[in-house]
């Protein structure tokens, strides 16, 4: 009986550990896919001169074969784009788009920090 007691207690030490990786890599993944939706935004105004109305113009230009997964929501439509009237540059057409990304999540980082606040 002992020894079922102890391997048990070890199995569920095993599984929160997985846990914590499994979210600890889904965090990392969020950030590396914010990190790429920005550099693309941005690389699509310069070029374009003008800011994206909406992330599937990323698409249809050809700066991206597909919105990645949010792997919070584990989805592709909750990523929550973010417009603004500033210009990137003094070419930039004035008309306002896209210039940032969030995740669509109303979860909390492990940094205490929601992750739609990214």
């Amino acid at each position: 009986m002992r020894r079922w007691l102890i391997v048990a207690g070890f199995l569920a030490l095993f599984v929160v550990g997985c846990q914590r990786e499994t979210i600890a890599d889904r965090e990392k993944t969020l950030r590396e896919d914010l990190f790429t939706l920005r550099s693309t935004i941005d690389q699509y105004t310069f070029d374009k001169q003008r800011a994206p109305l909406s992330l599937d113009d990323l698409i249809r230009a050809g700066y991206l074969k597909e919105l990645p997964l949010d792997p919070m929501t584990r989805s592709r439509t909750t990523w929550h784009p973010v417009r603004c009237e500033e210009l990137m540059s003094i070419d930039q057409n004035p008309e306002p788009g896209i210039c940032d990304v969030h995740s669509g999540s109303d979860g909390t980082g492990s940094d205490g920090t929601a992750y739609n606040t990214w």
